[in-house]
This record gives structure tokens, sequence and C-alpha cells, in this order.
């Protein structure tokens, strides 16, 4: 254990492979596959200590869920549908911006009276009392429906596992309605159904998480700070921008009042001449750049960062103290 790598399982072809990829780029951090394409094992470039495993994401959730990977990049949707106990055995450190997809409820749009999970009640009574069957739920997702159907308080039900085309489970009249992903609703709507208006069970995206269960020893601990602070600086600088000006050291007290009032901060303390620099979030440039105008500042500059390290991250310091 104690000189375990870091093992990062990531997605081993198409588009997610493609975002997760880019996503790493952004923060400087290359995957590298020194036999091709076809390598199920990699690096990143200039990090040592990490061993990348390109696996298949339904893989990824069962590698974080025993500790054979410490970090991996897959939807919450698998994770929660895969691993019983899942605020147990991994941390969600952060989302990751693609992969977007709900898990919904859906219906045939023929059903004009039924509208939310409620009305599946008079569904299911009606199908006993006039074929003597269950009311039958096509689906991936067994747990997340078992459990989303349980909180609604609907019980009447058989659940019809899916190992094709979850949508057409309806008009082939294997089952009345379906437990499914969307993007768009395209599909589901090319295949008659329409999604209850309760029927949202989860809106999942790619994240990146962390096994509670692997073998976190001191190496691998390193190397994941160092890969969650490359993460972290790239996320500050795309989220922040830094602000320039010059202004009469007098009105010190208003500006540190104005920097209070949008969440301002002045990386390298109170100013000690005229020049001012403050780092805000993008949505408060314009409030910030408007209070310093009206404290008389002049040639007030924006720029942007590559990337914005700070004394500490959230990722790191949501990552050690889940390891404790």
């Amino acid at each position: 254990m104690t000189d375990s790598p870091l093992i990062l399982a990531v997605p081993s072809k198409g588009r997610l492979q493609e975002n997760a990829a880019a996503f790493f780029a952004r923060a400087g951090l290359v995957f590298s596959q020194t036999r091709g394409a076809l390598d199920y094992r990699g690096t990143l470039k200039g990090v040592p200590d990490v061993e990348v495993a390109f696996v298949s994401a339904s893989e990824i959730v069962n590698q974080l869920a025993t500790g054979a990977a410490h970090l991996g990049i897959t939807g919450e949707d698998l994770i929660r549908e895969q691993i019983a106990d899942a605020d147990d055995a991994v941390e969600i450190l952060t989302p990751l911006g693609f992969g977007h997809a709900n898990v919904i409820v859906a219906v045939p749009q023929a059903w004009i009276d039924v509208r939310n999970m409620a009305d599946l009640d008079e569904v299911a009574a009606d199908l006993r009392s006039r074929h003597g069957r269950k009311m039958r739920v096509a689906t991936k997702y067994v747990n997340l429906t078992r459990r989303f159907f349980a909180e609604k308080g609907l019980a009447d039900y058989r659940i019809v596992e899916s190992l094709g085309a979850t949508e057409g489970a309806p008009g082939a009249g294997s089952a009345e309605l379906v437990v499914d992903i969307t993007t768009t609703g395209a599909t589901l709507s090319a295949n008659a159904l329409k999604i209850l208006d309760d029927g949202l069970i989860l809106r999942s995206e790619a994240n990146l998480v962390a096994s509670a269960r692997a073998p976190w020893s001191a190496r691998a601990r390193q190397a994941a700070i160092a890969v969650l602070t490359r993460i972290a600086a790239e996320e500050e600088a795309r989220t922040s921008r830094e602000i320039r000006a010059s202004l009469d050291p007098a009105h010190l007290e208003s500006l540190m009042e104005l920097a209070r009032s949008v969440e301002a901060n002045l990386p390298y303390g109170e100013p000690q001449g005229r020049e001012v620099v403050l780092h805000c979030r993008n949505a408060m440039v314009f409030d910030l750049v408007a209070g310093l105008q009206a404290l008389g500042a002049q040639d007030v500059t924006v720029r942007t960062f590559d990337y914005l390290f700070r004394p500490t991250n959230a990722l790191s310091e949501r990552l050690m103290r889940r390891l404790g």
C-alpha cells in the first residue's frame, strides 16, 4: 500500500472519453497511451505516480465501489443505480459539465389523464381489475426505479428489465411505461411518450468521483492532490476575473465595503498606493467595475487567467476530509 500509485479510471471510448480528455487537458493534464488507442493503461504527462485505466463507464463504477480505482469519471445515474450504499462507498468531488442526462418516468402520450406519479395508482388498479396483472415498468435502472416509486408510495407494479431500446417497450406491448434517461426528449416523443410532471428521478452528468474504499497510500494521496490542484486552478480561472484600477487611497474604507458587497477579494492585501487589484466571480464583474467608477477609479481593466492557484482548494479539501 505504501508504494501504490493513484489509479484514475476514465471512459475507454466514444464521446465520454473525448470529453474527459478535453476536461483534463484544460487543466494541463494530458492522457498518454504509449502503445496507442488500443492500450488500456496510460499515464498523465508530467504528473508522476498516476496510472490511467481506460475502461467502460459501468466498469468504472465497479472499480470505484470495490476500491480498484482511486478516482474515476462516470455519471451519477450509474453511481446511484449500481452502488446500493453510494454515499458510503464514494465521494462525488465535482461535476464536469458534460454527459448530461435525466432519469425520468415516461408514459404514453395517449394517457391524457395521467400527469403525475399519483395518477399511476389508478392505472395500476385498472390493470389489475381488468386484466388481472400488475402494471409493467420497462427500465435498465432497476434500483433507482424501486427507490423512487417507494418514495412516491407506489407498490402495485413489476419491473421488466430492458436490454435494448427501453423507450420502445410500450409500443411493443411489453410494458405500460418506462424509466429511462433522456437529454432532449426527442426519442421519447418519437415513441409517443411523455414525461410525468413529477417524473424526474435524477439530473445526472459526468462527475469526478473518489473511492472511499481504495488503498489511499501517501503516494496516491499526493498524486491526487497534484491532479485536483490543477483542476481547481483551471476552474477558478474560468469562473473568476482580475480587476485592476487606479484609486485614491482616501477611498480605502469604501473600497473594502464595495469588495465585501460583491464578494470580491484583494489577493495582495490592502493597496499601499493608488493601484488596486481585486478578484471576483464572473457574474459580479460589472457590478464591481461600476462601484469602482463611482468611487472615482480610473483606468479600470478586467483580465482573464489561464490558471488561478489558491492557497487551498475545495476539491483537495473535500477528498482529504473524506479520507480523514
